[in-house]
């Protein structure tokens, strides 16, 4: 560790907003130079959430075109998940397979602890242990199985008072064995998962490592302090269902380390941290101009966007046309460190034209950024095949001569 970063140890570094959101930007991998493979973005990013709503396309993808721009190919990911099965996927994310002993640390205690919900759902399982053997042995016979080719068995039916208590007891009888490691993803049969047990999708390694609880927490809080660049407190270490055991006595001794470096965020309270790799890279920050998923990591946590980019997104695919204020599936523009507008796009697969339904600027957002706003769309074009780029909404009148070309 550089001496500089060695004599902040123990005492907050004050940043500027500026730096904090470029921080935030370095840890998500989407500045420059780019990373050049699928793999370097998982081992940077620990995680790439899954959406399968395709305005454009399916979030994963979106997020891993953000990072690699056209060379990314979604073929070479379908390798990585089902052939090479170094990604699987867990919870509506996709992760490393090298990191599996770290996950399993989150599905072994999945129903630990005493919360409403979990408590549920012991005693739900206890009620259906029957059905639970019966879908576990119909996996072992004849997986991997839909969830339609299993018969619905339950003695007691799910009832949570939630959209899936009516004739869904199947579905969350698989939902829940996934969550507690027992059965994973073997596969898809168009959007359907093709469901098996875990041992065969992904063995464990003859002697894997048992991991400590020091180890998986000192994984967990490390990997998502540099992931997120700037973060709280009381978001590091959550880990799927709860933090894991020991996850404050990680954060300290990475502190204790100069890894993790307490700092103050202009006109933000805190505390916030971040991690000492980044913070060294900070001089060097190239920026670059991207669309995002409205589920990328950059801009999840809505909250945090709004105090750290001054960005207020919300998606509106469950809003009502008429009363959307935006559109169905806006992807925000980054501009270096900055959140500088948004725009509406929609991908004809049968005409191979992607339809821009407006652009929208956000007060300050720069003149100058049309050509890179422009540039980004038709890298978007071209990497998903569109012959040609139509705009059927407003634009920036700063913006409209680069955006129209």
């Amino acid at each position: 560790m550089p001496a500089a970063l060695r004599r902040l140890r123990g005492v907050p570094l004050e940043l500027s907003l500026t730096d904090a959101k470029r921080l935030a930007v370095l840890g998500q991998m989407l500045s420059a130079p780019q990373p050049r493979t699928i793999a370097e973005v998982f081992d940077g990013l620990g995680e790439v959430q899954m959406d399968p709503t395709a305005a454009i396309a399916r979030t994963e993808h979106l997020v891993l075109w953000s990072r690699l721009g056209r060379r990314f190919k979604v073929a070479d990911l379908d390798r990585m998940v089902w052939e090479d099965r170094s990604l699987f996927e867990y919870w509506a994310h996709l992760l490393p397979t090298k990191d599996l002993a770290i996950h399993r640390d989150a599905m072994r205690r999945y129903l630990a602890g005493d919360a409403t919900r979990h408590t549920y759902i012991r005693e739900w399982l206890a009620a259906n242990a029957a059905f639970r053997r019966y879908v576990l042995r119909e996996l072992r016979l004849h997986g991997p199985l839909r969830t339609r080719d299993l018969e619905d068995r339950t003695a007691e039916g799910w009832r949570t008072g939630g959209w899936n208590d009516t004739g869904r007891s199947t579905g969350m009888m698989l939902e829940v064995l996934w969550a507690k490691g027992e059965i994973m993803v073997a596969g898809r049969d168009g959007g359907q998962r093709l469901w098996d047990l875990a041992e065969r999708v992904l063995p464990a390694p003859s002697g894997e490592p048992k991991l400590r609880p020091t180890d998986v927490a000192r994984s967990v809080v490390e990997r998502q302090l540099h992931a997120g660049g700037v973060v709280q407190p009381r978001s590091i270490g959550l880990a799927w269902h709860r933090k894991p055991q020991g996850w404050e006595r990680a954060l300290a001794a990475l502190e204790r380390e100069g890894v993790a470096l307490p700092v103050i965020i202009e006109g933000l309270s805190g505390p916030w941290y971040t991690h000492s790799d980044l913070l060294a890279r900070l001089r060097g920050f190239r920026p670059r101009t991207v669309l995002l998923s409205p589920f990328d990591d950059l801009i999840s946590d809505r909250a945090r966007t709004e105090r750290l980019f001054d960005f207020f997104y919300r998606i509106e695919i469950y809003v009502p046309k008429a009363k959307r204020q935006y559109g169905y599936f806006v992807l925000p523009i980054l501009y270096g460190e900055r959140l500088i507008g948004r725009l509406d796009p929609r991908y004809d697969r049968a005409e191979r034209r992607l339809h821009i339904q407006g652009v929208w600027s956000e007060p300050d957002a720069p003149a100058e950024a049309g050509p890179a706003v422009a540039g980004t769309v038709a890298d978007l074009a071209a990497w998903r095949g569109a012959r040609e780029v139509v705009h059927e909404g407003p634009v920036p009148a700063a913006w409209r001569r680069a955006l129209r070309a």
